[in-house]
């Protein structure tokens, strides 16, 4: 009895639902085109003309700002606020 339902189910998927793609389908897989690899560097690259400074090495007053910045932020977490003394150039006045 399941037989003539599925193929009853079968025939009105296959007539309504659009052919499966994709990954998955059935049937065969064509042949995936392969593309070239990129060419190779053939020159050598000049160590002096880059910067040896990186750019995530912090000065020592930008290591202090950045530590006051964290410092806040964790005393926010913690219900307590420590914000910043001046906003747009304005001081802020402590409660």
């Amino acid at each position: 009895m399941s037989d003539p339902i599925v193929r009853f189910l079968g025939r009105l998927l296959a007539a309504f639902a659009p052919p499966p793609r994709g990954r998955h389908r059935h049937g065969a897989v064509p042949n995936p085109q392969i593309a070239p690899p990129p060419p190779r560097f053939t020159e050598r690259l000049d160590g002096h003309a880059s910067p040896l400074v990186r750019p995530y090495v912090l000065a020592p007053g930008e290591r202090r700002l950045q530590r006051e910045r964290r410092r806040a932020l964790y005393l926010a977490t913690l219900g307590i606020d420590s914000g910043p003394r001046h906003i747009h150039g304005v001081a802020v006045a402590a409660r």
